[in-house]
């Protein structure tokens, strides 16, 4: 009964994240953040959080197959030894096509077996493409790579098109390093200042102090603007270019006066715009402080040029054999039936996959992989940066992960963790500063997680200036901006229900895409919330009307409309991977056609009834309390008629420090998860049955084009006085003496009338649960569900798996005893004026 964690790694070829793996009885249950990360310290993000649920995914593969029949691996291994000694001798081409992989011990398996198979070349693939970053660096600086950002040593932040508090390259790094600058105390009265100029409402935009709504082709634009800006201020060359659609000077002004200690990014994939961005940098001084280019990121490895290659070679028929390694091109390649096309005039096909997904479907061998914790591996997202995967389970199935593969059909004996702790013992036999016991340290690497290499600190590479140009006009009506969800990112996890039924924390939407347009396009052009267009003559999609989507522009998310995810993602949304090289659009209005959306909140406005307060830095600085005003109102002429309750021990209680939410949904997840709660599916949904514990309410105020937004946490407050228990009739829902309020489910009829009394609206009802045979089929007796404060987590001196989530990414919430005034809780109240 006593749960153990091992110290592993999150690593699915696009996000990264340093963890801690809860098991119980042998079984994963619950993922944590490792604290001793200097990446991610201790920080998750929603998808790491729902990982475990994939180890349990009833579309996982159970064994190896050949032509879609189920086989042993015996067989498998004969048949391609066979194979690829055939086509090594005969010289014919094999492509080993993989998602981008950080692991130093995997890259140098894989460099061995190049070398025992001449004939194969490797290509990285991404999804989502990073290339352009990687080319500007390489003719700015002579360095193929990204740099590492520092967030958290920028004065001024200016975002273009980059969501880097959603899924813009390390988000749980960066998001931990932007809060750390937002934070406020008595004794650092500071805060960071953050642009975003984008075309779709992002999470960072929804953060940003000041955000600009802009059309994709009018990028360049703003930014040579902004070069000229600051070029005349720092005695450069400045460019012809038209003025900038939106006023660029405050934000140039903000970067002039805080040079060094700024910092200017983009998410766009093009490499004129990443010129620019780079030009920008280093006119204000910041590589070497904020940007560094000698401890570059390994993630975003993929090669456009040489992916595009590939698919012309295979219609072209010059490819003979292809192994694909934790890609999907076959459904998140933009030209992916010209993927499957060359496909079939490959004669070898071989996918690592641990499910049937759409280009498995298209392989004659499928290698089934283990899942990520069931394997062996390690890990370098930043040079230096190291850390280790270890199974926290065997493999559940006859399943076998990639790089044993190899080791296999290159005729070694060694398995791969061997072969991963021999790899170890030559780091660690280098290393001056531990002792000569290699054992006992592969054993502490093993049990921290993460290992750190140091490096000589040494100049940032000179800049070398290179042409720069504005884009041309677009006279198009409406630009495209996909975007991936904080949820579903690229699709790769579109058969985890808990991702599905996350409200996204921009929209509320859940279980599904759709085409994001301006209040005012939708005005124009007679659109409503669910109305159905035909977007490009493609697919058809609902419409979802949303406030600061910028005029002239749509988006849409990447991830959804898979065909062979499983019975919780298949068929869910309309694949937009299609639409990566539309720039422009066409929208046509389906006639008389309607798709229901499951939205979590139609109501998006506080009606000056703020629960949410706010105010200025400004102001904040004359007065701590400012803008809790109506607060203090209600305070002093607050009357009650109950008894104050005194707590003779414990008094748990939580807080929430607004300022520091971003709304990004890891804590919605991380209860989930942590509470085994139900997923109920879009009907449900709709019939606003949300089960959640917790929710991310947003709202808006000011102008709907381009609103303020706000995100609250909401769940059970424990009132002093629970209006759920005062009108409990059968005493179900209780108060403990600590302050937790609990509802005894064996006593709990149902009868709702505590959800009724809820101001806060925290309490769900069980109406239906899932079972094998049908999703979502009824079970005799309802009961009232809410927030425990993880009550089971605190009694064995934790914090809430809420608490646990945030406190370690955004730091928003604090958790403690107000009985102690040494707890955490208590020191930060008694940081805040209430």
């Amino acid at each position: 009964g006593v749960a153990n964690y091992y110290a592993s790694t999150f690593f699915d070829g696009n996000d990264y994240c340093s963890i801690l793996v809860k098991t119980r009885e042998g079984r994963p249950i619950k993922i944590e953040g490792n604290d001793l990360s200097a990446l991610t310290k201790g920080g998750t993000n929603a998808r790491v959080q729902a990982s475990v649920l994939n180890l349990y995914d009833d579309a996982r593969l159970r064994n190896p197959y050949i032509l879609g029949g189920k086989s042993d691996w015996e067989t498998i291994d004969n048949e391609i030894t066979a194979r690829l000694s055939e086509l090594s001798q005969s010289g014919k081409k094999v492509v080993l096509l993989t998602s981008t992989i950080i692991s130093p011990a995997t890259n140098k398996l894989i460099k061995e077996f190049l070398a025992a198979y001449p004939n194969i070349e490797w290509v990285t693939y991404d999804p989502v493409s990073f290339a352009a970053l990687r080319e500007a660096n390489k003719l700015n600086f002579g360095k193929y790579v990204i740099p590492s950002y520092s967030f958290d040593k920028a004065n001024i932040i200016a975002g273009f098109n980059a969501d880097f508090l959603g899924n813009w390259l390390m988000p749980v790094s960066f998001s931990k390093q932007y809060s750390a600058n937002r934070k406020l105390n008595k004794d650092k009265p500071r805060m960071s200042r953050s642009y975003q100029f984008e075309s779709r409402m992002s999470l960072t935009g929804a953060n940003a102090d000041y955000r600009y709504g802009i059309r994709p082709s009018e990028e360049a634009t703003v930014l040579l603007n902004l070069y000229n800006e600051i070029a005349k201020s720092t005695g450069m060359s400045t460019f012809n270019v038209p003025s900038s659609p939106v006023d660029i000077s405050k934000v140039a002004y903000d970067l002039l006066a805080n040079q060094g200690s700024s910092l200017v990014v983009s998410g766009t994939n093009n490499l004129n715009i990443q010129l620019i961005v780079n030009a920008i940098n280093n006119a204000l001084g910041n590589y070497g402080s904020t940007i560094d280019l000698n401890t570059p990121i390994n993630l975003k490895q993929g090669s456009d040029v040489l992916m595009d290659n590939l698919v012309q070679e295979m219609n072209s028929g010059k490819i003979d054999g292809i192994m694909i390694h934790n890609a999907n091109p076959a459904y998140d390649y933009a030209a992916a039936t010209d993927f499957i096309s060359g496909m079939e005039k490959v004669d070898t096909r071989i996918s690592f996959s641990d499910t049937m997904d759409e280009t498995s479907r298209e392989c004659e061998f499928v290698c089934t992989n283990n899942n990520f914790l069931e394997s062996w591996d390690d890990a370098e997202p930043v040079k230096g940066s190291l850390s280790i995967t270890q199974p926290a389970i065997r493999p559940i199935f006859n399943t076998r992960q990639f790089q044993d593969s190899l080791l296999k059909w290159m005729g070694s004996k060694d398995d791969f963790s061997t072969y991963l702790e021999t790899y170890w013992n030559g780091i660690l036999a280098k290393d001056k500063n531990i002792s000569d016991n290699i054992k006992q340290n592969w054993n502490k690497i093993k049990h921290d997680g993460v290992y750190q290499i140091a490096y000589d600190v040494s100049d940032q590479p000179k800049f070398k200036p290179h042409t720069l140009i504005t884009q041309k006009s677009n006279s198009a009506d409406i630009e495209l901006a996909l975007y991936e969800k904080i949820s579903m990112g690229t699709g790769k996890y579109a058969n985890n229900p808990w991702l599905q039924e996350m409200p996204d924390p921009i929209t509320t939407a859940t279980w599904d895409n759709y085409l994001s347009i301006s209040p005012s396009y939708a005005e124009e052009n007679d659109l409503h919330l669910e109305d159905v267009v035909l977007v490009n003559g493609k697919f058809e999609i609902p419409v979802l009307v949303q406030a600061g989507q910028p005029i002239g522009t749509a988006s849409i998310a990447l991830g959804y409309g898979r065909t062979s995810a499983g019975k919780a993602g298949d068929n869910v949304g309309q694949n937009a991977f299609q639409l990566l090289n539309d720039t422009d659009i066409t929208i046509e209005k389906v006639s008389g056609k309607q798709y229901p959306l499951a939205l979590t909140q139609m109501h998006h406005d506080m009606e000056e009834r703020p629960i949410v307060r706010e105010t200025t830095f400004a102001d904040y600085l004359k007065d701590p309390a400012s803008g809790n005003e109506l607060h203090k109102y209600d305070e002093e002429h607050n009357v009650t008629l109950y008894n104050k309750i005194n707590y003779d021990g414990f008094q748990w209680s939580l807080s929430v420090d607004l300022t520091s939410c971003t709304g990004c949904g890891n804590c919605v997840i991380a209860c989930q998860a942590e509470n085994n709660i139900a997923v109920i599916g879009k009907e449900q949904i709709k019939n606003r049955r949300i089960m959640h514990w917790m929710r991310i309410d947003r709202y808006y105020s000011r102008d709907e084009e381009n609103p303020e937004v706000f995100h609250m946490p909401v769940m059970c407050q424990h009132c002093a006085e629970p209006p759920c228990v005062d009108v409990c009739p059968t005493g179900a829902s209780f108060k403990r003496a600590d302050g937790i309020v609990l509802i005894d489910k064996h006593i709990c009829i149902g009868c709702r009338y505590c959800m009724m009394a809820c101001p806060y609206k925290a309490l769900s009802f069980v109406h239906e649960t899932i079972t094998d045979q049908k999703p979502y089929a009824p079970r005799g007796k309802g009961t009232v569900e809410s927030c425990t404060l993880c009550v089971h987590r605190v009694d064995d001196g934790r914090e809430p798996a809420c608490v646990e989530a945030c406190s370690k990414t955004n730091g928003a919430m604090t958790f403690g005893d107000l009985n102690d005034p040494n707890s955490k809780l208590s020191k930060a109240l008694a940081e805040y004026p209430s």
